[in-house]
């Protein structure tokens, strides 16, 4: 018990510390198509689509300084020409991590332009490339943070000793540029295929809290593959994985949902139960990386026509299990789409 909570307080206050830390990720990432690729824009089976997320991570350890992760958004295809389409959205997303609220508002807009590339009556293959832009703010509450000024050595804390950390804006703001490219394959059966790439945060991006410094904000570079493939009878699978590289820091998660039809294909209805992996590159401390089995992700899903709703749950394995007792975290998802009677061709790939 002693160990836990030392380890979980090292955590808290290196999360407070860290302004380089990674962008938000959700476990279930295929359920949040616009913060993975803005590429995805408009890449849909039907008209306009509504998703919103949550996750809570490390409450098992940090408690009410869990990080929370709050994310919405909203986006439509609109026919061009015969065969094309131009998809414009906008995103909205909140993550605020522990005790000192270190928080990241952003809000985007995206557009994509997806090229028919060839297929038949039955099948299509299209080129998608997108681009976001958005406004961002970063904010810390330095009143609830703790300096190493402030403890005597001997195991003491006096929480109004003056930290002498001078010049701190407590908050600031930035512009944020990125995008992306998609090719996806909308086959018959209702199988698919997709992989797609996206650059995050083109711009240079001062991400320092210190009056005149400056502190680099990484780009961050995101590939995606994945698809579906339907059985016969009432059986598919779903396999999908996504690597992102920002800085030092590499995440990588894949894995694959078995899906089971709860009706006829025409109904879509289905049920989801997936196995995933997190996989993260780690400094040993020795000027050299080596790779972390972070987590094991349990998910389910249930699809009823145009509506999903997803759940996943993180079990931590990483050398945070003393602390963490395994939880890492709760994530749901929901996607609701609407489907208008002007839509045409082949039917895209399903989220």
């Amino acid at each position: 018990m002693r160990f836990s909570k030392i380890f979980a307080f090292v955590f808290v206050m290196f999360a407070a510390v860290s302004v380089k830390a990674q962008d938000i990720h959700f476990s279930q990432f295929y359920l949040s198509p616009l913060n993975l690729n803005p590429a995805m824009t408009g890449a849909m089976d039907c008209n306009i689509r509504l998703v919103a997320n949550y996750r809570n991570q490390w409450g098992s350890v940090l408690g009410a300084n869990a990080y929370n992760t709050y994310s919405v958004s909203y986006d439509q295809k609109v026919p061009v020409g015969r065969y094309d389409y131009v998809g414009f959205g906008a995103t909205f997303w909140n993550d605020v991590a522990g005790e000192v609220d270190f928080s990241t508002l952003t809000a985007k807009a995206s557009g994509s332009y997806l090229k028919r590339m060839g297929g038949t009556r039955t099948t299509a293959h299209y080129l998608v490339a997108g681009a976001e832009f958005g406004f961002a703010q970063r904010s810390i509450d330095f009143i609830k943070a703790r300096w190493g000024t402030q403890h005597d050595g001997d195991g003491g804390f006096d929480p109004g000793a003056d930290p002498f950390e001078n010049n701190l804006n407590p908050n600031f703001t930035y512009v944020d540029l990125g995008a992306g490219l998609m090719w996806y394959s909308a086959l018959r059966n209702n199988n698919s295929f997709y992989i797609g790439g996206a650059f995050h945060h083109l711009n240079s991006i001062n991400n320092s809290f210190q009056e005149g410094g400056f502190d680099e904000y990484y780009s961050r570079m995101t590939f995606h593959v994945g698809g579906e493939v339907n059985f016969r009878g009432k059986t598919g699978i779903s396999p999908g994985l996504i690597l992102m590289s920002q800085g030092p820091s590499l995440q990588v998660n894949s894995g694959a949902s078995l899906k089971f039809l709860l009706g006829s294909r025409r109904d879509q209805q289905a049920f989801h139960v997936g196995l995933w992996s997190r996989v993260s590159k780690e400094d040993t401390g020795t000027g050299s990386t080596s790779l972390l089995m972070d987590a094991i992700i349990l998910s389910t899903r249930f699809d009823y026509q145009t509506f999903s709703l997803g759940f996943s749950f993180d079990v931590n394995v990483s050398s945070l299990t003393p602390a963490s007792n395994n939880a890492g975290g709760p994530e749901f998802a929901l996607i609701y789409k609407i489907c208008q009677k002007a839509n045409r061709g082949p039917a895209c790939f399903r989220f």
